[in-house]
């Protein structure tokens, strides 16, 4: 049995982190309601971009000038995953259900003879794959110096995906990454982005174009697949606080259970001492 001077220490230490954890919490409320918004805002723009390209997509489709970006090349035997995580752990199951998802399409296309390799932006998810992938992983991208992400680590994360296509690396490219839905939901999404994936065209609308359809889609392409990762990135700087926020909530209240344990076996075990000791000390003045 532990002595009370080791029970002592190990309530101490308990409290100590519970304090961690409560302050934990604290700050990703506070970095939460920034990034929320901030993934909020972008979604109109992102939605709005892929309709207008799929209603110039529908309009060139089958033509033989259509942008490779968008046509792809008519092969689906080599994939890349792109998959998008956090830099720091302590946020739940955020990291882990991307990973998972990514994991298992790719062990599915595995299982149909394609050929799959990696592209992990985010220290976590290299660390996962690379167990099981490591000879797959092309490159990995870290944002960890970069203190809240913009549009040119989306363009940057962008133009690295479209070299590789043109050099004929892969086929078909699929973004991964969790969308905010609330502080306790958190959705993994996989999203096709080479060739895209757009919308059904609205019915019974047409419209007129200037310049050439092929042209405007050769200038937008590249600019919606930097929208495309820029809005995965926003959604997991908010779905990492908000997953964080409710694991460090988790791990406070588990702390205090635990204290509240702790002292209580640490009274019963003091209680006992001094009973035992006040027995003795009277069991000794009768042997008297």
């Amino acid at each position: 049995m532990a002595s009370l001077k080791d029970m002592r220490v190990r309530i101490a230490a308990t409290k100590a982190t519970q304090k961690i954890t409560k302050a934990m919490q604290m700050v990703a409320a506070s970095k939460l309601r920034r990034a929320q918004v901030t993934a909020e805002a972008a979604r109109p723009y992102a939605e709005r971009m892929s309709q207008v390209l799929g209603s110039i997509a529908a309009a060139v489709a089958g033509s033989d000038s259509a942008p490779k970006l968008l046509a792809g090349t008519g092969s689906a035997n080599v994939h890349l995953l792109v998959v998008c995580t956090a830099e720091r752990g302590l946020c739940g199951p955020f990291n882990s259900s991307i990973v998972r998802l990514a994991r298992d399409k790719a062990n599915a296309l595995m299982s149909e003879g394609k050929e799959v390799k990696f592209l992990c932006v985010g220290r976590k998810g290299f660390e996962q794959l690379r167990r099981q992938y490591g000879s797959q992983i092309i490159e990995t991208i870290e944002l960890r110096g970069v203190k809240q992400v913009g549009f040119e680590q989306a363009e940057m994360i962008a133009g690295k995906i479209v070299a590789l296509f043109e050099q004929g690396a892969f086929d078909v490219c699929t973004l991964f990454f969790s969308r905010f839905r609330s502080v306790i939901a958190q959705i993994p999404t996989a999203l096709q982005v080479i060739p895209p994936v757009f919308e059904a065209a609205e019915p019974n609308v047409s419209y007129e174009y200037e310049p050439e359809e092929e042209l405007i889609l050769a200038e937008l392409l590249p600019r919606n697949l930097s929208v495309q990762v820029f809005r995965a990135l926003l959604e997991n700087a908010a779905s990492e606080q908000g997953a964080r926020m409710t694991a460090m909530d988790n791990a406070t209240r588990n702390a205090g259970e635990m204290i509240r344990k702790q002292t209580l076996t640490y009274n019963r075990t003091r209680q006992a001492m001094i009973t035992k000791e006040l027995i003795e000390i009277i069991s000794g003045a009768e042997a008297l």
